[in-house]
This record gives structure tokens, sequence and C-alpha cells, in this order.
């Protein structure tokens, strides 16, 4: 048993980890993420994409760029945003198999 406990991931690391899931464990968030590894998109066309309005898409974008888990480029008067963590894909992958 000391084996298996001595591979386990140190709680500092899960903490970070759970920091981040309950950054995405949002259903709009989600719905931009899974837009967002397709294509970048910007803050209108993800708001229409989940029916909200563009200040609350704004809100959820800025807090997973914040986390690090999305970047943006500016470019004229449009703000573009894409996935800056890779990790986001397995996340999906797991919701897409167990809920899809």
């Amino acid at each position: 048993m000391a084996t298996k406990v001595q591979n386990m991931l140190p709680i500092e690391t899960l903490e970070q980890a759970a920091e981040c899931l309950r950054t995405v464990a949002h259903p709009h968030r989600l719905r931009m993420i899974e837009l967002l590894l397709l294509d970048e998109y910007t803050v209108g066309e993800l708001a229409d994409a989940c029916e909200i309005q563009s200040h609350m898409a704004s809100e959820h974008l800025r807090l997973m760029r914040d986390r690090g888990l999305l970047e943006s480029e500016r470019r004229g008067r449009r703000t573009y945003y894409r996935v800056a963590e890779a990790g986001l894909i397995g996340i999906m992958a797991c919701i897409r198999k167990r809920f899809g």
C-alpha cells in the first residue's frame, strides 16, 4: 500500500485541479469550451451560441482566461478567444463519454 500512496498526487496539486474543475463546472462555460475546441470565436458569437447576453459571456470568458484556460487576441475592434489549456480536450472527452 505504501507504494500506491507514494504515487498519488500531492494535495496541493489536487487543490489546483479542483479549482480548475470548479471554473469549468458551468453549462455556459462548458458550451464555450466545446466551441472553442473547434475554432476561435468572439464574445458575441459565443454569447449567441449560449443564448446569453454578451456581458455575461464576457464574464465567463474573463474567468476562464484569468485561470489560464483560454487566451484572447485583439484584432481591430474584436477580441477572439481560443483554448490555451490542452487538458480541456480530455475534460470534454470525459463529459461526452459519461453524458453524451
